[in-house]
């Protein structure tokens, strides 16, 4: 809706600019605290994504360890309070589908007011757990819950949602009763994934969100090291033992974080005491050498201006390391990824808008200057 058509409806709103970069950043805190809760949790983490915001918890074989459903997630709920702007809607089904479709009404009924019902022995309706609507399916209950409910809800895709109102097929009932093959041959490849969704069947396969993982060593200096060629002695025995680490893990990092904390006793006032330097690295790594290098270079643009008492090194985004397709008839394919390496390098030495590439656009263009662009090294990338 144009904005200021919905001003024009509702003059007392308050319209907010989106911001993705924070929507992100809640549902990542969200799912590091969800997955205290189970093992599989899933979530799109593109806010751009049609699916951002819904979250898919596995609750099979949890009720041992947190009770019932019910208790599960008032738990929850109560987890996620300080996170997420506005209380969750939760539903449980049989299916992925199923349980979206049950959080959407029961997030509606909730919201209509006298109808909303709480308590344990709303179980077939809405339950409100720590102010969290929740709708649970029975077992083997979804076609019957999903019948009656409006047919709009097995596609995003707003065509097909008119071509289901053109035949008549308002209620997802009666996609489920017509046979699969006719569905197919209406509504092509997607009618399959619609008749599954209406017959209760799973479409999707679970892929369970990963957090990334963070690795920390840290060592004291005795007596505190002024120089950056001291320091490298000490950066290179965390750097190693980093990247020993990740390689038996078959893993790589993506960014390294390096603080300095020093020593303030001989040092002009004004100095902080602490230094943070975090490093995006070129692409994910599990060299240790390559890390090193990368923060010296950082140290030596920049050097202390106080002997450093302790070193502390992080490294953050470390995920399974990504194999590499080789040319079998060019055997310097492989160092090709080193060339983003220097470019960093190079740019933490002379500044990051000395430095960049020519990138070929159309080397058939008419005028000479289409052929290619000058792109910068920018931001120690």
């Amino acid at each position: 809706m144009p904005l200021g058509a919905a001003h024009r409806l509702v003059p007392e709103a308050l319209f907010l600019d989106p911001d993705p970069a924070a929507d992100a950043t809640a549902l990542k805190a969200a799912l590091d605290r969800l997955g205290g809760f189970s093992p599989g949790v899933a979530a799109e983490p593109e806010a751009a994504a049609p699916g951002f915001g819904r979250v898919e918890v596995q609750l099979d074989g949890l009720e041992p360890l947190w009770g019932p459903d019910e208790v599960l997630v008032r738990r929850i709920g109560e987890a996620l309070a300080g996170l997420l702007p506005g209380p969750p809607s939760a539903g449980i089904a049989g299916t992925r589908f199923g349980a979206a479709v049950a959080a959407a009404v029961a997030a509606a009924l909730a919201g209509s007011g006298p109808s909303t019902r709480s308590g344990p022995s709303t179980r077939s309706g809405v339950s409100t757990a720590s102010g969290v609507p929740l709708r649970i399916v029975e077992r083997g209950a979804d076609v019957a819950f999903l019948a009656p409910l409006s047919s709009a809800m097995l596609s995003r895709d707003p065509e097909v949602r008119a071509r289901l109102a053109r035949f008549g097929l308002r209620a997802i009932g009666q996609v489920a009763a017509l046979p699969r093959s006719a569905v197919v041959a209406r509504f092509g490849p997607e009618g399959e994934r619609l008749h599954a969704r209406a017959r209760g069947e799973e479409t999707d396969p679970f892929r369970p969100y990963l957090a990334p993982e963070r690795m920390a060593m840290a060592l004291p200096i005795d007596p505190p090291v002024s120089d950056v060629e001291g320091l490298r002695f000490v950066l290179h025995r965390l750097a190693a033992a980093f990247g020993d680490q990740l390689e038996a893990r078959g893993a790589a990092t993506a960014r390294a974080r390096l603080v300095l904390e020093l020593d303030l006793a001989f040092a002009v006032e004004g100095i902080a005491p602490r230094i943070e330097i975090d490093q995006p690295l070129p692409e994910p790594t599990s060299e240790g050498l390559a890390i090193e290098r990368l923060l010296i270079a950082r140290l030596e643009a920049d050097p202390p201006q106080a002997p450093v008492a302790r070193l502390e090194l992080e490294v953050d985004d470390v995920a399974p390391a990504a194999g590499t397709q080789l040319s079998l008839f060019t055997p310097q394919t492989g160092r090709t990824g080193r060339l983003g390496w220097q470019l960093t390098r190079l740019g933490l030495r002379f500044g990051d808008d000395r430095v960049g590439w020519m990138e070929l656009l159309d080397t058939e263009a008419v005028l000479p200057e289409s052929r290619w662009k000058w792109r910068r090294s920018v931001g120690g990338r």
